[in-house]
């Protein structure tokens, strides 16, 4: 059953909750009739015990049956009233049943008078317990029901990465692959040995790409060797025109970021700066770990002559949206033009798998 007793800890709860009412009820006892304090213990405890199960089960199903914003919430008042009050006297049924049954076992020590007021007082109370168990399951149900609607949400998030990586996967650029098999077929007559290098550099950055799906993070030295594959291939085809500068420091090596996050910007880099340029240029790609944050820096030399493009392109607004998802305020990306240097910079804080 879910709700209260869903749990070893909530029934634990419930239970000593009702025990001390059981203890408070037998000190009332005490006090308004000449009772031991053994006597009403020993006839209050184990009637609270017994009500605080029936009136729970009751309230738990009771509260199933009319949720708080429904069509039958209107109800929900009359029902509860009805269902206490008549709780609270077969409350005082049970207690005289107990009371008498204590009385034959050993009238000279056990059972109490149940005075008018004494019952009054019993019937009273079992109303209001009624209420707090009530009270208590539609706090509870409440509560599950946000706690598997923030799961939900939680696993939705994920599936919406895993389809985003999926995406981002299908938006490779699709010249990059159309290029380099052109350029593979070019170079098989003229340089077999460089068509099967760059055959061989393709296929595995096709291959890891592929084996991202099981992986929330990756360490920066697992995407570092994606990027390396990728930019192997453009070598062959960019031959000298492209030149790449890796300065990844050790320490960042180990620290976790979203797979394909650094990827897309390398490959902007190439196509809308090196791949502009006649004389072509270099990427460079620099990581440093600053304490708690890693600092991930892309950039390329573009023609500054060239009208600047509107928008940010998909490979931007991509990599931002991941960020967002995976890290949402503590992680940022900035970019800017710098003469003629166009500089992605990410920050985000570290995590070590």
């Amino acid at each position: 059953m879910e709700g209260l007793f869903s749990s070893r800890r909530g029934s634990i709860v419930y239970l000593l909750v009702w025990l001390f009412l059981g203890s408070a009820l037998g000190g009332v006892v005490t006090l308004s009739s000449e009772a031991r304090l053994a006597n009403a213990l020993l006839f209050a405890v184990p009637v609270c015990l017994v009500y605080a199960y029936m009136s729970g089960y009751s309230a738990y199903y009771l509260c199933r049956a009319y949720p708080l914003g429904s069509d039958k919430a209107r109800t929900i008042p009359l029902v509860f009233s009805v269902v206490a009050v008549l709780s609270g006297f077969i409350w005082l049924v049970i207690a005289q049943a107990w009371n008498g049954l204590c009385e034959l076992v050993e009238p000279g020590w056990l059972g109490v008078e149940l005075t008018k007021p004494l019952q009054a007082l019993m019937v009273g109370l079992g109303i209001l317990l009624y209420g707090f168990a009530a009270a208590v399951h539609y706090l509870v149900i409440e509560f599950v029901r946000a706690k598997g609607a923030e799961q939900r949400e939680l696993e939705s998030k994920l599936m919406a990465q895993d389809a985003e990586l999926r995406m981002l996967r299908t938006q490779i650029d699709p010249h990059f692959l159309f290029n380099s098999l052109n350029s593979i077929s070019a170079l098989t007559s003229q340089n077999p040995k460089a068509a099967r290098a760059m055959t061989l550099e393709l296929a595995s950055f096709f291959r890891q790409s592929l084996g991202l799906d099981a992986h929330r993070m990756i360490s920066l030295g697992e995407e570092m060797v994606l990027i390396r594959h990728f930019l192997s291939v453009e070598q062959v085809r960019f031959g000298e025109r492209l030149a790449v500068d890796e300065q990844v420091e050790d320490e960042a090596l180990p620290c976790l970021v979203p797979p394909m996050i650094i990827q897309p910007l390398v490959e902007n880099a190439v196509k809308h700066g090196i791949g502009g340029l006649t004389e072509g240029g270099t990427v460079r790609i620099k990581a440093q770990r600053n304490g708690s944050l890693l600092h991930i820096r892309v950039e390329n030399e573009y023609d500054a002559d060239e009208p600047q493009k509107k928008g940010n392109g998909i490979g931007l607004a991509n990599v931002r949206q991941r960020l967002a998802c995976a890290y949402k305020h503590e992680a940022s990306i900035h970019w800017a033009r710098q003469g003629a240097v166009f500089a992605v910079d990410i920050t985000l804080p570290v995590e070590l798998g």
